[in-house]
């Protein structure tokens, strides 16, 4: 029988990628803890951070997720070193890199970089480019761990090449092995995968979340995508505005938003608004609890759209089929429903498909709706 490792070798060989090293090949590291203490960054009149509080414990892959501008890549090139906090501090295994009392430059923090455009140099071999991280060390050394961060990802083959005869996943993956072949404490990835397309995009991720585990190096990886966020993450971050909105394992935050915004960030909901009543709320689409709400409080209710179950006519809520469009695995399916303005939406994974213009009946499971307070976004 194929291992996990070979089958996973097979599948980069068929989209074209090249093989992957043998798993548990990459080189363990001694991860350290990354704290953030009321850290603190100005540009001008523009605060990019806001008295951000994080613990990033040994071992531990975290995913800074957020929209443009919330202050995640920040965060990052402070850790870095590349960025000085304007208040607060940061700390490596409970010493202060950054702060009024010390400041570490970045070549000595033991911390890699992996930067979104993966920053080669066009001039140097790949050896050459692996090779830069590795200064301070006798040259045979530095060259048997250029050696092993390569082949770990595939790519021994080509270290006399340069970066522009490289596809982007293979310019994605030497910059991987020039980050791990330190052997860092803290790996930071920003956007790591965003200049993939997407038919190489999960298998790369896949491997690089296996190397990343095999160094065991404490790991921040900046992402806008919250299912990628989801698929590698032991916890993720979400950030607005400078600050920390929610933290936690992916579940948790999916399943129990803090507001609205979160809530919004990880799922395309039907909003319906209404007005609490006895601890309730009363919509078209039906009546859900809303037990920490008061009295008169104004509401959104925020139905998933797998909540939506279409039944025959006849039965539960009357809707009519205004539109459905198959999308692979589910059909994409949009109902108007009276006493709403826009069709609601549904994603209809198996079972009965209605033609467009057919009536239906609008059944909702009530697991998978979130209520909110009004204007607490």
């Amino acid at each position: 029988m194929a291992s996990v490792g070979e089958i996973s070798q097979g599948i980069g060989g068929r989209f074209g990628l090249g093989r992957f090293g043998p798993r548990g090949t990459a080189g363990a590291s001694i991860p350290a803890q990354v704290a953030f203490e009321n850290v603190v960054v100005d540009y001008g009149v523009t605060r990019a951070l806001d008295g951000l509080d994080l613990v990033i414990e040994p071992g531990e892959l975290v995913c800074l997720l957020g929209a443009s501008g919330c202050g995640k890549t920040t965060l990052l090139r402070v850790a870095a070193g590349i960025e000085r906090p304007s208040a607060g501090r940061v700390l490596l295994d409970g010493r202060v890199a950054s702060g009024e009392e010390r400041f570490t430059p970045p070549e000595s923090r033991g911390v890699g970089l992996m930067f979104q455009d993966y920053a080669l140099f066009p001039h140097m071999s790949i050896l050459d480019n692996v090779l830069f991280g590795l200064r301070g060390i006798p040259k045979a050394d530095a060259i048997a761990s250029a050696r092993r961060a390569l082949s770990r990802v595939g790519l021994e083959r080509l270290l006399d090449e340069y970066p522009s005869v490289l596809s982007g996943g293979e310019q994605q993956r030497v910059a991987l092995a020039r980050a791990i072949a330190p052997r860092p404490g803290v790996l930071l990835m920003d956007e790591p995968f965003s200049n993939l397309d997407r038919r190489l995009r999960d298998t790369i991720r896949e491997e690089t979340v296996a190397i990343l585990r095999e160094t065991g190096a404490t790991t921040l990886v900046v992402t806008h995508d919250p299912e990628e966020a989801m698929r590698i993450a032991d916890r993720i971050v979400l950030m607005r505005a400078g600050r920390i909105v929610q933290h936690g394992p992916a579940e948790a935050i999916y399943r129990r938003p803090a507001d609205l915004f979160a809530a919004r960030f990880f799922c395309d909901f039907n909003e319906v608004e209404g007005t609490v009543r006895r601890g309730r709320v009363e919509t078209p689409l039906g009546i859900f609890p809303a037990p920490d709400l008061a009295e008169g409080d104004g509401a959104i209710v925020c139905v998933r759209p797998q909540a939506i179950r279409l039944r025959a006519p006849g039965f539960c809520l009357p809707g009519r089929v205004v539109a459905r469009r198959f999308l692979g695995e589910v059909d994409l399916v949009h109902i108007a429903v009276q006493g709403l303005d826009a069709p609601i939406q549904a994603r209809v994974r198996d079972g009965w498909r209605p033609d467009e213009g057919q009536d239906v009946g609008v059944d909702v499971d009530p697991a998978e709706v979130l209520v909110f307070a009004t204007g607490r976004h």
